[in-house]
């Protein structure tokens, strides 16, 4: 049996796809509300293909529940955030799961971190907790199988990426490889715990390194009036080129949040990694930047008369965590601006101040659009944008009169 601790963006499908594989699976989640939806069928956002999935795991016996559970296999999925000050991971949600683990697992269990943590995060803070007392000593294993799966698809990534477990014995990372053979068809490869920390840590610094060149070089080309994407369009014919598209930040939980790890942890030897993350989280406010530029070529002085489009960090998902949106809606109030009209048709409650909820309500006595998630929702409704100055920080609308960054 697997309990699976942490029922969220993560959690969720992984614990539903190990159990729609015929293998006993327990979720558990200390919020008992969202325990309390899953046990009524309700899910808690949206994702291509998750209802199915649901539903096939329901059938095949999952259960939800608010405790842990005596499991000979437990797999942890709780947020990883880091301080932003020292930029240093923030172990409290997982060493808060091991230490109730422990409370309840037998000797010879197996501890599966799924979460992002740094590297020697396990050796620091997780492996002291299995210590205790000499008369109440458990023999338990450790594993560090990093998720590698994003919003938007992650039902297909769970069964066909591939995964890396990091155990301490060869024979217990053959093992909880076989388990996760049952649910992808990718490579699964057999390394420490250490080098696994690593690697998805670089994963994820390798992207957002390559989205700050973007989003520096759209600076540069708006500096001297050239066009960046066609610039990048050029360089990519290029066999061995490859440049990402600029964009107006950088969100969700694992781009903007992973890389600090290693600047925290290495603070000299990161130079490149820091500069990259600085260039990442300056795109809000270059962007709210060229929105005043924008207004002023147009004469417009009212900012009530400017809509944001999309609030999510990601386009067709309804997860708003790290949004380049809400982070340009905060400094906007931090220098005691009107909050700017903003509208996402992913979003169904209200997470921020003048949030409207229908597109045409939106469009009511606003000038300016700036597009920042290119939702289908927006590609099918285009016609209604005709009249309106358009601020595309996405680069998705083919037309000379749009503004770009």
């Amino acid at each position: 049996m697997i309990n699976v601790i942490g029922l969220g963006y993560i959690g969720l499908p992984t614990a539903l796809i190990f159990a729609s594989k015929e293998i006993k699976v327990i979720g558990t989640d200390f919020n008992e509300s969202l325990v309390d939806k899953l046990n009524e069928g309700v899910l808690t956002f949206e994702e291509k293909g998750l209802i199915e999935l649901f539903n096939e795991a329901v059938r095949k016996g999952i259960t939800f529940t608010s405790e842990y559970q005596k499991s000979d296999i437990y797999l942890v999925t709780v947020p990883t955030p880091y301080d932003k000050i020292t930029k240093k991971i923030d172990p409290t949600y997982v060493i808060s799961a091991v230490k109730s683990i422990l409370e309840k697992c037998d000797n010879e269990a197996i501890i599966i971190i799924e979460s992002t943590v740094s590297p020697g995060t396990i050796d620091r803070y997780i492996r002291p907790l299995l210590k205790g007392d000499e008369k109440n000593y458990k023999k338990i294993h450790l594993v560090h199988a990093p998720e590698r799966i994003i919003p938007g698809n992650m039902i297909y990534e769970l069964a066909h990426n591939s995964r890396t477990i990091g155990a301490d014995s060869r024979d217990i990372g053959e093992k909880i490889g076989r388990l996760y053979k049952k649910i992808t068809d990718g490579d699964v490869i057999i390394t420490d715990i250490k080098t696994a920390e690593m690697t998805k840590v670089v994963e994820n610094t390798f992207r957002a390194v390559n989205i700050a060149f973007a989003n520096e070089l759209a600076k540069i080309c708006r500096y001297d009036n050239l066009n960046v994407h066609e610039i990048i369009r050029i360089c990519n014919m290029h066999p061995r080129v490859k440049i990402l598209n600029p964009g107006p930040g950088v969100g969700g939980h694992c781009i903007p949040v992973d890389p600090w790890f290693l600047v925290g942890d290495y603070p000299l030897l990161t130079e490149v990694i820091s500069k990259s993350l600085e260039v990442n989280e300056s795109m809000p406010n270059y962007v709210l930047n060229r929105i005043t530029q924008i207004m002023k070529e147009n004469n417009i002085t009212d900012s009530s008369r400017v809509g944001i489009y999309g609030l999510t960090y990601k386009e067709n998902v309804d997860d708003y965590r790290e949004s380049p949106s809400l982070q340009l809606l905060e400094s906007q109030s931090n220098h005691l601006g009107v909050p700017l009209k903003s509208f996402d048709p992913w979003i169904k409650y209200k997470i921020v101040e003048n949030q409207v909820f229908d597109f045409n309500q939106f469009l009511e006595n606003i000038d300016i659009v700036v597009v920042m998630v290119k939702h289908n929702h927006l590609l099918k409704n285009l016609d209604k944008l005709n009249d309106k100055i358009i601020f595309d920080t996405q680069n998705i609308i083919d037309d000379r009169k749009t503004y770009k960054l």
